[in-house]
């Protein structure tokens, strides 16, 4: 799965969740300005919400329909795995 196409009409939100300026979210925060427009350019009309606040783990949530959520931890992590991590959770 790629950034650069549409995601799964399966997949109705994701969340990301993470601290403001905690160094554990650094690769989330990262990711964030890196990926957030190209994931909106090609999924226009997913919401996409990001929640900050200090002492948050980092931490994104996708829900599919029928009301399945999953999510994954990404505390720690440099922005390439936090990457493979949410492909690994949307493609899953």
């Amino acid at each position: 799965m790629s950034f650069t196409k549409a995601f799964s009409p399966a997949l109705r939100e994701l969340r990301i969740l993470c601290s403001q300026s905690g160094p554990a979210s650094a690769g989330t925060r990262e990711f964030i300005l890196s990926r957030y427009a190209t994931i909106k350019k090609y999924n226009p009309d997913l919401p996409v919400m990001i929640r900050e606040a200090n002492g948050t783990p980092a931490r994104v949530f996708a829900r599919f329909e029928r009301g399945e959520e999953r999510h994954v931890e990404l505390d720690n992590l440099p922005v390439k795995d936090v990457e493979s991590k949410v492909v690994q959770l949307l493609g899953s």
